[in-house]
């Protein structure tokens, strides 16, 4: 794909049925700013892949209002300026109804001031660090009271309590650094060593002999990226062989699709979806994506959560009957708008926008092989609404942080 179609091209998905439509019947137009291309490519792609998806599902059920999706998709690849022009483009030029996307933190930061001057409608579909307030904004992945609340405190129990924090350099990495120590410090831990590491870093002697010099019970793992992941194989190498938690592997990078057996052996992650879920409405899904995308690595929670988004697009859509903001906002400030996905139900939380997950504690073992370890059950995004952000009574348009709460 050259520069021009990058910049310059938006793709439309393939709409399928589309002959039932009215003529008059003017599309729904999805925005779509997913990395598919650069150093996240391999965990983009599937992004737009549950967007497709779902949008061919949709359509082939008649749409949303009897009204035809169509997907609006550019690759900013990685680079925020390209986001936030994007942004603007598919908002402004294209008027799309709703903007979906973004991998990173810095990209949804990047993105988030020009949705609100633009008084739009924004889903960020990944997990992520928690903590925005922003009545523009619906939040579908998991958050840290769902994945990291319940992940490290059975590490601590299982492998004890001197932690080695690796993590990405933004404010992804450090943003779930401060969570994780927000948690840890309170259960009696030390944190025998935390390194900030550039997005595209690829080696890591210095970091491994860090480790084997502090002497830390388990690793706790937030790096980001192809070149990041490279730690694992060179860490093997070393002789390292501990424990890890991460709210980001297996199921987000799929690094036990892509690594040799043993290479992610004893990493453990709270996921409230990876491909090995063996429900009967998680077959059925995974049985529809493989049809249309039959050779997909991994299907893996960002894809998920981006197909999530569509549907939960269309309840609220559907429920307001209008595309309008604030009239979606009025379904969301009811309190029960949800969605029978395929981990279980999900609900929209009216207080910060964000939703409910059922979480679930998986393990790799030596040949690759994801177990479930424990079920935790339906997990409400409870923290915004604990330390006072209430989207139904103000919208201060924040991210919040165990360092920075609202003033009451």
């Amino acid at each position: 794909m050259n520069r021009r179609s990058l910049l310059l091209g938006a793709t439309a998905a393939p709409l399928l049925g589309l002959g039932h439509f009215a003529q008059a019947a003017t599309p729904i137009k999805i925005g779509l700013l997913e990395d598919i291309s650069g150093d996240l490519a391999s965990i983009g792609l599937p992004k737009l892949h549950g967007s497709q998806l779902a949008a061919d599902e949709v359509n082939a059920a008649g749409g949303i209002m009897g009204r035809p999706v169509e997907l609006i998709h550019l690759d900013p690849q990685g680079d925020n300026a390209r986001y936030q022009e994007f942004a603007r483009r598919v908002l402004q030029r294209d008027k799309v109804d709703v903007l979906i996307g973004g991998i990173t933190s810095a990209s949804r930061e990047a993105v988030r001031p020009i949705v609100d001057r633009l008084n739009a409608f924004y889903i960020y579909t990944n997990q992520y660090e928690g903590g925005v307030c922003d009545g523009s904004m619906l939040s579908v992945g998991a958050v840290p009271e769902q994945q990291l609340s319940t992940l490290l405190p059975w590490m601590v129990e299982k492998f004890g309590k001197k932690i080695y924090t690796i993590a990405a350099d933004y404010n992804f990495g450090h943003l779930s650094s401060a969570w994780g120590n927000s948690i840890l410090k309170p259960l009696g831990c030390e944190i025998v060593g935390e390194e900030f590491i550039p997005l595209g870093v690829s080696q890591f002697a210095q970091t491994i002999q860090n480790i084997q010099r502090a002497k830390p019970d388990w690793l706790y793992m937030l790096d980001v990226g192809a070149a990041q992941t490279s730690f694992y194989e060179q860490k093997n190498a070393a002789g390292v062989s501990l424990p890890m938690a991460s709210p980001v592997k297996i199921m987000l990078g799929f690094e036990h699709k892509r690594f040799p057996p043993g290479v992610m052996k004893d990493m453990y992650a709270a996921a409230n979806w990876f491909e090995e879920l063996d429900t009967p409405g998680a077959e059925n899904f995974k049985k529809r994506w493989r049809a249309k995308f039959p050779n997909e690595v991994y299907v893996n929670d960002m894809g998920y959560n981006a197909y999530v988004a569509v549907m939960m697009y269309k309840m609220l859509v559907e429920r307001a009957k209008s595309t309008k903001k604030d009239d979606i906002r009025q379904v969301m400030a009811a309190g029960d708008a949800g969605i029978e996905a395929p981990e279980g139900r999900i609900v929209i939380d009216p207080k910060s926008q964000h939703c409910s997950h059922v979480m679930r504690l998986i393990s790799v073992d030596a040949q690759n092989k994801v177990s479930t370890l424990k079920d935790f059950g339906d997990i409400k995004p409870y923290w915004l609404s604990q330390v006072g952000c209430d989207l139904t009574k103000s919208d201060p348009k924040e991210q919040y942080t165990p360092d920075h709460l609202p003033t009451r």
